[in-house]
Parts: structure tokens; C-alpha cells; sequence
């Protein structure tokens, strides 16, 4: 795998950095909350938010007509072996060049990058965010957001309806043959791995006050 290069300006940002950035993983079903709550908690602490979703692997081997089919629910379907080494990176202080993807047509935009800096705070959330045993280790805090199988359906149906003009019998039809059993198979059994759990149907403030008191505990945060 191919290294994200050095540039000066990167390895000044590191030394700008009082101590390395602290980590945190946020994890939880499809329509449980993680990524609204990953976002506030992203803006509370000014954070470098990193979601998973813009690592999924590139589909341009399969026609265009049958990307959309493929499992995304699947540990496999993203390149864990990359943003393991980016987050790593950031945790030690590191600016990365993040690939771009294009969901329209599940590829990445070949030759485009995004930068990402450093900052106090890394905030890493996904499904699988607290699946991958080499990318535990990384994090210095853990969070899981738990909500019922319903609860995450409904919000995944307006989700996709309102944003990717899909028909709720599609989302259902997705939710039963890929999302639920995945869930069940690699994002449910992962909630032991959190330092803290948090219910995504309760109020958002008192989920981000749980969150900013656990990492005070642990020493964290001042």
C-alpha cells in the first residue's frame, strides 16, 4: 500500500500540537444517532471528525447497474487497511490526503484528495468503528450508541427516501438481506468493546454531557 507522502508544513502542524491528539471511536447501528452525535461532539471539541463511509473500496471493476448491490453493511467493503494507517497518522500528529469517493457511482475520483489535519481531538465514527482489531488499539476513548432495530429502520427509510430518492420498499428490502444481519453479526456484539454505551433515543445534549464526562474521568479532557 502506497504511503501518504511528507510535507514540511504537516510536520510543522505536528510540533503546533501540545500532545498527541486524543482519539475516540464512536460506533453503532445504521440510524442509531452515532453520526449526529459524532458531529456535535465534533463541534464541542473542535475535532477532526473522520467517518468511515469515505473509505469504502472502489466498485469500478463491476458495472455501473450493479454497484448499488453489493453488501456495504460488510466489514470487507471498506479499505480498512488505509484508514487504519490514516488514523494512526492523525493520532500521531500527521495531516493525510484522504481519497474522495463518489457514492453516486460507489468509486473513488481518481487523482483527488482531500487534506485532513491534526487537531486536539480525532472523532472516528462508523458501524464498524469498534469491529477492526488492529484499529482499537488507536483509541483512547470508545463510545457505542444503541438503539432498537425499529428506531433505526424508520430513520434509515427517511434518510434514503429524502436524500437518495430511494422507495421505502427498497430500503426495507436492503435493511432485511444486508443491514440487519451484519448488524447483528459484526456491530451488536462490538457494544462490549465501548468504554461507555449511550441510548440514541435520548435527548442529543444529554448523550454529548455522558460523553464529555467520560473523558474527563478518564483524564481526557479538562
Amino acid at each position: 500500500m502506497e504511503r501518504v507522502s511528507r510535507d514540511p508544513k504537516h510536520e510543522s502542524k505536528q510540533l503546533s500540537l501540545p500532545r498527541p491528539p486524543t482519539v475516540v471511536g464512536i460506533a453503532g447501528c445504521s440510524g442509531s444517532g452515532k453520526t449526529t452525535l459524532a458531529r456535535e461532539l465534533a463541534r464541542e471539541l473542535e475535532a477532526t471528525l473522520f467517518p468511515l463511509d469515505l473509505y469504502y473500496r472502489d466498485l469500478s471493476q463491476f458495472p455501473l447497474d450493479s454497484r448499488d448491490k453489493q453488501n456495504f453493511d460488510h466489514p470487507d467493503s471498506l479499505e480498512s487497511e488505509l484508514f487504519i494507517e490514516h488514523i494512526r497518522e492523525l493520532g500521531e500528529g500527521r495531516a493525510i490526503q484522504r481519497p474522495v469517493y463518489d457514492f453516486s457511482r460507489h468509486t473513488r475520483v481518481a487523482g483527488k484528495f482531500e487534506t485532513v489535519e491534526p487537531a486536539p481531538f480525532l472523532i472516528v465514527e462508523g458501524i464498524l468503528a469498534l469491529h477492526y482489531d488492529e484499529l482499537r488499539p488507536l483509541y483512547d476513548f470508545s463510545v457505542y450508541v444503541d438503539a432498537p432495530n425499529e428506531i433505526c429502520l424508520n430513520r434509515r427509510i427517511y434518510r434514503d427516501m429524502r436524500e437518495r430518492g430511494r422507495t421505502e420498499e427498497s430500503v426495507r428490502a436492503q435493511f432485511e438481506a444486508t443491514a440487519r444481519p451484519m448488524a447483528e453479526k459484526y456491530v451488536l456484539p462490538s457494544q462490549t468493546r465501548a468504554a461507555i454505551t449511550v441510548s440514541g433515543t435520548e435527548a442529543l445534549d444529554w448523550s454529548i454531557e455522558r460523553v464529555l464526562r467520560g473523558l474527563r474521568d478518564s483524564g481526557l479532557l479538562r
